[in-house]
């Protein structure tokens, strides 16, 4: 059982382990059995969540098109949460989304731009132009955008002191820099939407 949920949560069995250890301390009533696994006293779990079956039916439909993102570990994530919505709410398997969408990317790891996004991190990428041109920027990850047929990354240019889109299948490297913008996300993201909306009733 702790090689399943090490595997389910993409974690060690040791950090299984330990946390079981952890919320046993903390008596919360979990028990573990050989050829059992682990089991938690009935009635200690936390109440279902209370979805009306249209907001069930929605969420259902939106946990399923993750697949078309082409991020494969928010794809695992998504499934995870897909488990615990039919145990709070059943009834939903009627409604079936495509998952045909865009590819995961060849280079990069979708999961470590939202983790830069999230840590605010600085990244040096190198990116190949629609012509075939490379070029190296460093850049202040702040945005994913999921389209149906590729992945924009959001970012603040420190060649370009400017807000740059990078299409993700055309990044050919990324690397933490080691330097933080911590504190300046938000700020920017608001920089970045009002640009957006500037634009957009410009044309």
């Amino acid at each position: 059982m702790a090689k399943y949920i090490a595997e389910e949560l993409e974690v060690s069995k040791r950090t299984i382990y330990r946390d079981i250890a952890t919320l046993q301390a903390m008596r919360t009533p979990i028990y573990g059995e050989a050829g059992v696994g682990y089991v938690i006293r009935e009635g200690y779990d936390l109440p279902p969540i209370n979805f009306d079956q249209e907001e069930a039916e929605a969420i259902t439909v939106g946990l399923s098109m993750v697949a078309r993102t082409g991020d494969q570990h928010l794809l695992t994530a998504a499934k995870r949460a897909a488990r615990k919505l039919h145990d709070a709410a059943p009834m939903v398997d009627h409604l079936i989304a495509s998952s045909w969408g865009v590819q995961p990317p060849e280079n990069v790891d979708l999961r470590d731009l939202r983790e830069a996004i999230r840590a605010e991190h600085k990244l040096a990428i190198s990116y190949r132009t629609e012509d075939g041109r490379e070029s190296n920027r460093t850049v202040l990850p702040l945005a994913l955008i999921f389209y149906f047929d590729n992945v924009l990354l959001v970012a603040w240019c420190e060649l370009r002191q400017a807000f740059r889109h990078f299409r993700v299948d055309r990044l050919q490297n990324t690397c933490l820099t080691g330097e933080s913008f911590g504190g300046q996300g938000k700020a920017l993201r608001e920089d970045w939407n009002a640009t957006q909306r500037a634009a957009t009733v410009q044309s």
